[in-house]
């Protein structure tokens, strides 16, 4: 068993020495099922992550935060400022999604879906086993001098990683300002767009730092997520989790001796050969129980189920279970938190589709011009003017558009044209003048039901105010 003398895991962090110098993590070459599981599922969102912001849904982009244009499209659907309030209750329905899932299955997001570990691990360290070979292999490059095939090996390394962090910078630029927007510029000239050259080369520089050099340390270290999930694990949550039950009995973790009755004589069935430990992408004992540092990546349960294949031992000593699984026995039940967690989650997508079905796809604002008071015209005429701005989401052109008042007797006179165009997912705004006859007036200040048609279809209706004159109330 292990010793509170062994427990300096509890504080510190094992990628970082005793000095407090970057410890580097030459994690052994994964392999078994559940690796074999995670790279299909890796190249799955890896092919989906590249192509996203170049796929097109009616026009639009699939997926697109241009935050300096306000301009938002998730799968396809166009969210404009004004749709502000539908992007939050997305973003809390993906933060409730994402605490859901932690409470049941813990941090499987960080070992199977996040981009972090999905480009980490089946894309930079699969180059990194190809060009320097596995483990020990590593270790012993890193500690050879810098002679021709140590320089000839870095090299290669470096500058394909750097060509991928290029490459990935550009797909992030794709999501930040559009697919076709950055097409153009690279089948352009770069120096035409100097500012987003200089703003792709700071991505590929920080893609390029994280992958290279920071690497499981953005997990440990960097990401919020990995602190969160320490007030949302119970005993309850499924985890990669070492059945120490098992693996310690009585007598605890003993070397493998063949035809040895383990279980007679009171010891273990781990063998404390540390495959575990040296499979580890961050580096950890994951017989040490939880810890922050255990991305749920499912390495060590591959690598436990071959040594336990190999001396003949039933499999599962690493697993995904709960504490109450391994402590109590007890199987997984769907408990009152998550229940509530879900019903959560479950009334916000709720109203979310309800707010989305009742989404406009035409939005009209008409606004008194600030400072100007109402003008007193012939035949007893109050006029005000008004700016006004039509926000077309659609991926179509809105034409013959024009303005009617819907609750007033009244004209309505746009400055320039009487009729005009709102662009497609664009906007339309002018100046206009709404006059009504003061003997209609029944106060100094009277909200106007005003519509917008498109030819004879009524396509929205917005409110203003209108003043008139106070003797008129």
């Amino acid at each position: 068993m292990e010793t509170p003398n062994n427990e300096q895991f509890r504080d510190s962090i094992g990628t970082i020495d005793s000095e407090g110098k970057r410890s580097w993590v030459f994690p052994k070459k994964p392999s078994g099922k559940f690796y074999k599981y995670r790279t299909y599922v890796s190249y799955l969102l890896l092919s989906f992550l590249l192509t996203a912001p170049f796929i097109k849904v009616n026009g639009n982009q699939f997926l697109l935060f241009n935050v300096l244009k306000r301009k938002f499209s998730i799968f396809g659907f166009p969210f404009w400022p004004q749709d502000f309030h539908l992007l939050v209750i997305s973003m809390i329905v993906g933060v409730v999604f994402v605490i859901l899932f932690t409470v049941i299955f813990g941090r499987i997001f960080c070992g199977w879906i996040c981009p972090q570990t999905i480009f980490l691990e089946m894309v930079f360290r699969k180059i990194e086993y190809l060009i320097d070979g596995d483990r020990g292999k590593q270790i012993r490059l890193d500690k050879q001098p810098w002679n021709a095939e140590k320089i000839k090996k870095r090299l290669l390394k470096w500058t394909i990683f750097f060509i991928i962090s290029f490459i990935i910078a550009n797909v992030f630029l794709a999501y930040l300002i559009g697919g076709d927007v950055v097409i153009s510029y690279i089948t352009g000239n770069p120096l035409e767009n100097i500012n987003t050259l200089i703003s792709l080369i700071i991505f590929t520089s920080i893609f390029y730092f994280v992958f290279a050099w920071f690497r499981e340390q953005v997990c440990i270290i960097a990401c919020p997520y990995g602190r969160l999930q320490g007030v949302l694990l119970d005993n309850k949550t499924i985890n990669v989790a070492y059945d120490y039950k098992r693996g310690e009995r009585e007598k605890g973790r003993s070397k493998f001796k063949k035809n040895e009755d383990r279980e007679s004589l009171g010891k273990g069935d781990c063998i404390d050969c540390k495959q575990c430990v040296v499979v580890c992408p961050t580096g950890i004992d994951i017989r040490n129980g939880t810890q922050l540092e255990c991305v749920n990546c499912t390495a060590c349960i591959d690598e436990c189920d071959h040594i336990m294949e190999n001396i003949g031992l039933p499999k599962g000593l690493i697993r995904y279970a709960s504490e109450d699984n391994i402590a109590k026995k007890k199987p997984f039940k769907f408990s009152a938190r998550m229940k509530g967690y879900s019903a959560v989650l479950l009334i916000l997508i709720g109203i979310l589709i309800g707010m989305l079905f009742l989404r406009n796809d035409v939005e009209a604002s008409i606004l008194r011009l600030p400072g100007q008071l109402y003008q007193h015209k012939e035949n007893n005429i109050i006029s005000n003017v008004y700016t006004y701005k039509v926000i077309n989401k659609t991926t179509e052109k809105i034409t013959d558009v024009s303005y009617k008042i819907l609750s007033h007797k009244g004209e309505i006179k746009i400055v320039a044209n009487e009729k005009f165009t709102i662009p497609k997912q664009g906007l339309a705004e002018g100046t206009l003048f709404i006059e009504l006859n003061a003997a209609s007036l029944k106060s100094d200040k009277e909200k106007l039901e005003i519509g917008v048609f498109s030819g004879d279809k009524l396509i929205e209706t917005t409110i203003t105010n209108f003043l008139g004159p106070r003797s008129y109330k």
